[in-house]
């Protein structure tokens, strides 16, 4: 045996740098992609929302109302947005949210109303006028002399508008006073026509529904007023009693000079029943945009109010559990102060994403952690084989000996701070493997000074000497 310290490096066990890397690119990957769900969510549930209105007849003032409603959030870029569906009437705008073809409709509230329509916003109240025209001259039917409805009996009765609803309208009344609806002769006027066939005298009483100062009833109580007489308005008397068997009607009074005229038309309060019209939304439509839309509707209608007086008439729906059109969720949430805002719908969401965040983080850096062991305890043997480097570099014989073991130093070192770029190895473990080479410096250095010191025999008897005490 030669005595000579084997300075063979030991073998470092190959870097997994690589499946470091891929670790910590998979992390990365999944927080970006958490973060880029969580801020798609809000962009979705924040991007405008278009919803389908059902809305009739043409030229009606529902339809002029929700075009200037549609005009109104298109030009304040407000989150939901309408688009109106033209519809032949209520009973036609009802069907189709009840078909699902639309999502907002504009219904009467005495007509069937779709099991799964629930109230936004109460458009207009409308009261029903019957009145009978003056006793006239010259051609065509004379002015009968009727001044209650129980005498309406054998007579001819004008409707104004083609919606069957104002007809059925008129039987409720008829038999709240006990009279035969089969023994009324009742025909219907377009509302466009109404007034000329009523200046006609193509009938003895007429029927009239709308809001209380609608044009079309105006029009129609004028043209009857002829010869210089005034209209006799028939009161319903019994309105209190029709609103006990009919919920959908009101008890209302038509003021005194409402339709103009000299002298005032009527001259007296007049009693009578009243219906709405109803924004209604389908039951499925999420709460959170139902209520942005009531927001926007009570919003825009300050701002429609001076160009379209209509607008004024929007009005919030009965939030009592038990209203005849229940009230939807979202809108009734906007009434009672009781919205939600966004962290209020999604914050059970973002606080899961952010438990899933930190879990996933958690779990790479456990994993990371589990990739570089086996880099880790390789560091581990190269700082143990520095520490017995220590002890050979002070028994060292040679100079040539300790250049070998300060080249494996450097390689050691090289090895240790690539660990700790890796993450391998904490701050700690790197101080005290610069400890330990600080020591081992010194060791050679010290040792480098004695070998030199000596002469050249003297350093070949030593290490002869020790050769032999080895064998």
């Amino acid at each position: 045996m030669t005595g000579e310290l084997d300075v063979t490096k030991p073998t470092t066990p190959p870097s997994p740098r690589s499946a470091v890397r891929r670790a910590m690119l998979v992390t990365l990957a999944g927080v970006l992609a958490l973060v880029g769900l969580i801020t798609g969510g809000y962009y979705f549930s924040m991007r405008p929302v278009t919803l389908r209105i059902a809305v009739g007849p043409a030229n009606s003032d529902d339809v002029r109302v929700v075009q200037a409603l549609t005009q109104g959030f298109a030009h304040n870029r407000a989150y939901v947005r309408l688009r109106p569906l033209q519809t032949d009437g209520a009973v036609e705008s009802a069907q189709a949210l009840a078909d699902g073809k639309a999502d907002l409709a504009i219904i009467r509230g005495d007509l069937d109303v779709p099991k799964n329509a629930q109230a936004v916003a109460t458009l207009r109240k409308n009261v029903v006028v019957l009145w009978v025209a003056p006793a006239g001259k010259g051609k065509g039917r004379k002015g009968a002399k009727i001044t209650k409805i129980t005498q309406l009996a054998g007579h001819r009765i004008g409707v104004v508008g083609r919606t069957q609803a104002n007809v059925n309208l008129l039987r409720v009344i008829l038999q709240q006073y006990g009279v035969d609806p089969a023994k009324v002769e009742i025909v219907q006027f377009p509302a466009n026509e109404a007034a000329e066939m009523i200046r006609n005298q193509k009938a003895d009483a007429y029927l009239a529904a709308g809001p209380v100062n609608s044009k079309i009833t105006t029009d129609a109580i004028a043209a009857s007023s002829r010869d210089g007489g005034t209209p006799t308005f028939l009161a319903i008397d019994s309105a209190e009693a029709i609103v006990q068997n009919h919920p959908a009607y009101e008890a209302a009074e038509i003021p005194a000079g409402v339709y103009g005229g000299s002298p005032a038309r009527p001259e007296d309060e007049v009693k009578t029943i009243s219906f709405s019209h109803h924004i209604v939304a389908r039951k499925g439509l999420p709460e959170p945009v139902v209520a942005a839309l009531t927001r926007q509707l009570f919003a825009v209608r300050q701002q429609l109010m001076t160009e379209f007086p209509l607008a004024a008439k929007i009005e919030t729906p009965d939030t009592d559990k038990d209203a005849v059109i229940p009230a939807h969720p979202g809108a009734a949430a906007f009434i009672d102060g009781e919205e939600k805002t966004f962290l209020d719908n999604y914050s059970d969401y973002i606080w899961w994403g952010l438990m899933g965040l930190s879990a996933m983080g958690s779990l790479g850096a456990w994993f990371a952690g589990y990739l570089k062991r086996d880099e880790r305890t390789g560091n581990t043997h190269l700082r143990e084989r520095l520490l017995d480097m220590i002890a050979a570099a002070r028994r060292s014989d040679s100079i040539e000996e300790l250049d070998q073991m300060q080249g494996e130093a450097d390689d050691i070192l090289r090895d240790t701070l690539r660990c700790f770029d890796d993450g391998a190895i904490e701050e700690g473990s790197l101080t005290a493997f610069n400890i330990a080479l600080d020591q081992f410096h010194n060791a050679v250095a010290d040792r480098r000074t004695l070998l030199t010191s000596l002469p050249q025999n003297l350093q070949r008897t030593s290490a002869q000497f020790r050769a032999a005490g080895s064998a």
